[in-house]
């Protein structure tokens, strides 16, 4: 079960690297004027939306895995769940604000991305302060 738990957190670390980069580059679209630099921008951030949906496919199923093995362990497990939702939503949201780049339709300024960036900051925070303390 060690070896699983440590391919969950290998993935699941890669898969957030990500969900932190990917704003990252919305911002920077926001604010880009020059169209060669935003093709460039989209490219990127086209291969880096694929690349971590391969990575959140393993992650998601390892962590499945070790709820099997180990069970539901109390509410910090549904909290913990909760929150897989969440960024699961969060990475169909950047596939969905992605496609609106792409066709150029992006309604929100730089500001909002900066703060849409911040979420799963927030969201690793809280899971990783489940997991460790179990606090129900």
């Amino acid at each position: 079960m060690l070896l699983v738990k440590s391919l969950h957190i290998v993935f699941v670390t890669s898969w957030f690297a990500g969900l932190f980069y990917l704003p990252r580059i919305f911002v920077n679209l926001a604010m880009e004027e020059n169209d060669a630099a935003r093709q460039r921008l989209l490219v990127m951030a086209r291969k880096l939306y694929r690349f971590m949906t391969i990575l959140a496919v393993p992650a998601l199923a390892f962590g499945l895995w070790l709820w099997l093995g180990y069970g539901i362990g109390g509410g910090w497990m549904h909290a913990k769940l909760a929150l897989v939702v969440v960024l699961i939503g969060y990475h169909h949201v950047c596939g969905s604000l992605l496609r609106k780049f792409e066709a150029g339709h992006n309604a929100r300024s730089h500001r909002w991305y900066r703060w849409f960036n911040e979420v799963p900051v927030l969201v690793l925070l809280a899971v990783v302060l489940l997991v460790v303390l179990k606090p129900f």
